[in-house]
């Protein structure tokens, strides 16, 4: 992942996530940059290539023909991972509206990701590896019930899987893995089908 650190000097003074996050809030980033924190340091994440755009706005898409009236989905919402403080900006996120709604207008601090339906990362090409173990195992710590990885750099070739049943030491009991160009199906409250065949870039024969 191409990215630039954030160092935390107050580690020391048992301080480190709150002045995490109040550096976070206070960031500056540039347009179409993520910034998360992991590993004690501040993430930034630069902008993903088109055609991870353009996966994400079919999976979107897709949702919105299942999804029940409370919940919603969301591009570049923090999420907290209070397990390991850890936060990140996943993709896409399909979160309650309701807490949407009742979040503080004054500060950006990000949800925590428990409350989340599902949650979608897309890896690129930099941050493949994150997205398939540091992140995979924060969101079943988390008790994410969802977590769909979308990777089109799988060494079998471009693959969409998901992972459901979290379990507390970070791992999923059950996957569903289905190469680009097939279909997965997402269960309740979704009871969608996902035609992979839709993702722009290359697809596994």
């Amino acid at each position: 992942m191409t990215a630039a650190l954030v160092e935390n000097d107050q580690a020391s003074e048992g301080r480190a996530w709150d002045y995490l996050l109040q550096t976070w809030r206070e960031l500056d980033v540039p347009e179409g940059w993520r910034a998360e924190i992991d590993e004690g340091q501040i993430v930034l994440v630069p902008p993903p290539h088109a055609h991870h755009n353009g996966i994400a706005e079919a999976v979107q898409r897709c949702l919105y023909r299942g999804i029940p009236e409370e919940l919603g989905i969301y591009q570049t919402l923090g999420v907290h991972v209070a397990p390991l403080d850890k936060l990140y900006v996943p993709d896409l996120v399909v979160m309650p509206t309701e807490l949407i709604a009742a979040a503080d207008p004054e500060t950006s601090d990000p949800l925590d990701a428990s409350e989340a339906l599902l949650i979608v990362e897309i890896t690129s090409k930099g941050n493949a590896r994150e997205d398939r173990t540091k992140k995979y195992r924060a969101y079943a710590r988390a008790g994410v019930p969802m977590y769909l990885l979308i990777d089109r750099f799988d060494m079998r070739g471009p693959m969409t899987t998901l992972f459901t049943e979290p379990n507390e030491d970070g791992t999923y009991k059950r996957s569903d893995p289905v190469p680009f160009g097939k279909t997965l199906v997402l269960p309740a409250p979704f009871a969608v089908s996902l035609p992979t065949s839709e993702f722009p870039g290359p697809v596994a024969p």
